[in-house]
């Protein structure tokens, strides 16, 4: 007879869909669990998550690699880095040349959301107007998916005609760390990522001129362009950051405001609060930060040997340290599994990450969802799932958003 942990598949649909009862298995029984054949191992308890953050110096941020799984073979390591001289920014990045990036990208970012709001707002009416198809929408195609990247698109300096493009050409990219590639689709996905890359190397060179003849940047492509000129960073690194901050910015908040929409949906009582104390709804947020985390998890390298949980894992290996499950671990939160609208230490979920690589675009998620939601109630007297055109999850290891999210609406 097997144990729940012989049964785990990773990339089983059903387990895609819901990881939730996986996870559990996982913090019960094996925190800091390998992936058979391969060098991959999954951190799923708090305490051991919140462990792996706090030694960088053994867990490197540097994303070296990806856990694969194409139909009818094993998991295996898809081998970003090769030849051990990737070049690794923000986000990847360690120690000084992380903390280099964020002191150009922060500030700038900052400055820049708390001037948002009114152009947030106007961008989420438009959207709504548009999308909205009598009394139905898809919440995740229609406004999910294309309110974040048309923010980051203001906020970097792109032009809103490119916001469809760049969305495919970002969620591509996603979809290799995601893990699950149909046969076949490896060679598209890296093509992607190419054409990405490329997209942000012309962005800069374009930016390079208006830097010339200005005071102060602007854009935060001026901005990544200045910092060049400083010497802070290089060319290679400021068109890296352009695509992590289209890949990454886009891909959490779209995960944050359809899975918010989702859990309101299935839950009338809850709507029908938030519209009465509207208050509350950053406190909701924060419960569907959590509930949902957007990233199901983010990659680590391990330095050298060391352990982790007991676990003894070697140098050159993996870690995927599970936010997503963390989130949900009775030891940090009690009734993990239910929406409370008063926990203690609502901001302290690891859904944005922790440590030195808290998310750098946390506000502007914050902001942009605040606004779609606080929409969605006011224009909307209820709304729910439709039965005969079921929600879908884009399956994946890495992200947690949704494929679709058609809603019935009563409009108010």
């Amino acid at each position: 007879m097997t144990t729940d942990l012989e049964a785990i598949d990773l990339f089983d649909a059903a387990v895609l869909d819901d990881p939730y009862p996986m996870y559990r298995t996982l913090r019960e029984q094996a925190p800091v669990y390998r992936v058979p054949g391969t060098n991959f191992y999954l951190v799923a308890s708090w305490a051991a998550v919140a462990e792996a953050t706090r030694r960088p110096a053994e867990f490197s941020s540097h994303l070296t690699g990806v856990l694969v799984a194409q139909p009818g073979a094993a998991p295996t390591t898809f081998d970003l880095d090769a030849t051990g001289q990737g070049i690794h920014v923000l986000a990847t990045a360690d120690g000084d040349i992380h903390a280099a990036h964020r002191g150009v990208v922060g500030p700038a970012l900052a400055k820049r959301v708390r001037t948002l709001g009114p152009f947030v707002t106007a961008l989420t009416e438009q959207l709504w107007a548009a999308e909205l198809d009598g009394d139905r929408i898809d919440w995740a195609t229609g406004v999910a998916d294309r309110l974040p990247l048309a923010l980051i698109a203001e906020l970097v300096g792109l032009p809103g005609a490119d916001v469809p493009t760049l969305l495919s050409l970002a969620y591509d990219s996603t979809e290799m760390l995601g893990g699950v590639v149909a046969d076949g689709r490896m060679t598209a996905l890296i093509t992607s990522a190419a054409e990405l890359a490329h997209y942000a190397y012309l962005a800069i060179s374009g930016a390079k001129e208006r830097v010339a003849d200005r005071d102060s940047p602007r854009t935060m492509l001026e901005v990544l362009v200045a910092a060049m000129l400083a010497g802070t960073i290089d060319e290679q690194q400021a068109v890296l950051i352009v695509v992590q901050l289209i890949g990454a910015g886009g891909e959490s908040t779209a995960g944050l405001i359809a899975s918010a929409a989702r859990l309101l949906a299935t839950d009338l009582a809850l709507q029908a609060s938030l519209r009465e104390r509207p208050e509350l709804i950053p406190a909701f947020l924060e419960e569907a930060l959590r509930l949902e985390s957007p990233f199901r998890g983010h990659h680590r390298h391990v330095v050298s040997d060391t352990q982790l949980g007991g676990v003894d894992l070697p140098a050159g290996s993996h870690l995927l340290l599970l936010w997503g499950s963390a989130n949900r671990d009775r030891a940090a939160y009690p009734d993990p599994d239910v929406v409370d609208l008063g926990r203690p230490r609502g901001r302290a979920h690891a859904a944005f990450g922790a440590g030195a690589h808290f998310c750098i675009g946390s506000a502007l998620a914050r902001l942009e969802a605040t606004a779609a939601i606080t929409l969605l109630l006011e224009r909307t007297e209820r709304f729910g799932l439709i039965d005969e055109e079921p929600p879908r999850w884009v399956p994946s290891l890495f992200v947690r958003r949704h494929a679709t999210l058609p809603l019935r609406v009563t409009r108010a």
